[in-house]
Formats: structure tokens, sequence, C-alpha cells
């Protein structure tokens, strides 16, 4: 997300820089595969999104709850997430669900080792499997003390980064499995979002599909608010609501007297299940 944890200078740099198939339905049979587990019923959201680096106070949700927008991407952890969250309670989650809002909950967690620039928290090949169990669990912590049940989605924020490094791309992916495998096992969905050119592509184009995200949420600033007409990758693909698409970023928008700068996000695909 443009701005969130990295300067926007440095984010368009890092993408700059930076460099199958899945049968129908695959997204909800990765999230669901796991042997004898009764899962939750997964709460769908379809129409316009937005993220923004803080979660918006109350009263700025109210006032944007106007129908432009119905959903909303929350930073619920990660050691790499950029933004204090003095909003984000389990009462600001329960009071903006009653209000009609669907939340997107995302966890910054380990970045490549590859990436440029230093993070809090990277991965390495021999620490990317403990990583991803690690954070797997403090994502579902973060997420249940917030209110956000299980049968809810943590969309994983892996960052642009340069997939044509062997080594690198394999620990990222060693990584997101782990990961991916944590959330199943307290049966909270995966997702995963990143950019259409290194991090996103790097899942949707691995051959092993194993233990990979159901979901994917694709970095693509080409304003165009759809998850179907541009998706860069085969039409067989994520599809049953499992897409994705953040559009356009850093715009300054006024909903209801309140102005915020917010990226969009075009949505069709898992949000949180709360109350």
């Amino acid at each position: 997300m443009a701005g969130h944890r990295q300067s926007k200078k440095r984010r368009y740099i890092t993408w700059a820089a930076v460099g199958a198939a899945v049968v129908a339905g695959a997204g909800i049979v990765a999230q669901t595969s796991m042997a004898a587990t009764v899962w939750p019923a997964q709460k769908t959201f379809t129409g316009r999104a937005f993220d923004t680096c803080t979660a918006p106070s109350l009263s700025a949700m109210k006032a944007w709850h106007t129908g432009f927008y119905g959903a909303a991407a929350v930073y619920v952890g990660g050691r790499n997430r950029g933004c204090a969250q003095p909003n984000l309670t389990a009462s600001w989650v329960k009071s903006v669900d009653s209000l009609g809002w669907k939340l997107v909950p995302l966890y910054v967690g380990a970045q490549p080792p590859c990436q440029s620039g230093s993070n809090p928290e990277k991965l390495t090949a021999s620490t990317a499997a403990s990583l991803g169990t690690q954070d797997a669990a403090d994502a579902v912590a973060k997420a249940s003390a917030l209110g956000m049940k299980a049968g809810s989605p943590v969309y994983l924020d892996m960052e642009a980064y340069d997939t044509m490094s062997t080594a690198c791309n394999d620990a990222v992916l060693t990584y997101v499995r782990a990961f991916d495998k944590g959330l199943r096992a307290k049966t909270y969905r995966s997702g995963y979002y990143g950019f259409s050119s290194s991090s996103a592509k790097a899942i949707a184009t691995a051959k092993d599909r194993t233990d990979l995200p159901g979901n994917l949420w694709y970095a693509l600033w080409d304003k165009q608010n759809t998850t179907t007409a541009d998706w860069p990758w085969g039409t067989s693909q994520f599809t049953n609501h499992s897409r994705g698409h953040q559009y356009m970023v850093n715009s300054k928008e006024t909903h209801g007297g309140v102005t915020l700068t917010v990226d969009r996000d075009a949505w069709d695909a898992p949000v949180a299940v709360v109350g």
C-alpha cells in the first residue's frame, strides 16, 4: 500500500526495479482443504473498498459510510506494520461492523531477503519456515483479539521484490506456505497482497500450489475498478470470490464532510467474520 510502510518514492522505485494455472474454484479449495476441519461459512464482499495506513476514527467511518465504499482494509499486526493504530480496537471493529462496513484484515509480516532497504523483520532461507509459523500464530491472535472470528481471512502483505532471484523467491514461498498452514490450522482463511509485477505474480505463477493462499489481492495501479478486465493471469485462477485489486493509490477524497487519503480497491473476496 503506497506510502504506508515505505515512502511513495521508494515503493515506485522498488516496483519498477523488479522485474501454473489453477483449476476453477481453486481459491475456495485451497482455503478449505484441510481434512476433518469444519470451516465457518465464508463472508464475502463484492464492491469498492479502501485501505489506508491508520484505521480512521469511528466518526470518520460514520461519515464515510455513504455507499461509495463498502469495505475497509485494516492493519491488524506484523512487525513491519508502519503506522500506529490508536483507533483499531475490538470496540471499533464491533462499531464499524454494526454500521455495515466490511473489514479486510492485513498483516505485514516478514519481508524478502532480497528486498531493498531495511525492515524490522526480514526472512532468510533458514528462518522462512519458522517465521511463517510464528507470524501466522501472531496474526490469528491479533485478529481474534479484535473480534475477527474463525472463518475470517488474513491477507499477508508482501512488498515488491526481485522474483528473478530463485533463492529469494524460494525463501518467500517457504515463508508464505508456513504462514498459510498456520492460519488454516486455526480455520482462518489465507489471503495475500502483492504486486502484479512481482510478489503477487510469484504466487499466481508458482508451479507448486501446495499451501499457497486461496485469495489474491493484486496491486496494479491502472485506475480500473475491476477484478476481471485487467486480471493479469489465467481466467480460471482465483475464481469463486477470491480476488482483490488495488487500482489507485494516494487518492485524497472527501465523503460526508471528512477528508482522507486512501488507496482504492475493487473487491470480490472474503472479509472478516465479526459479531
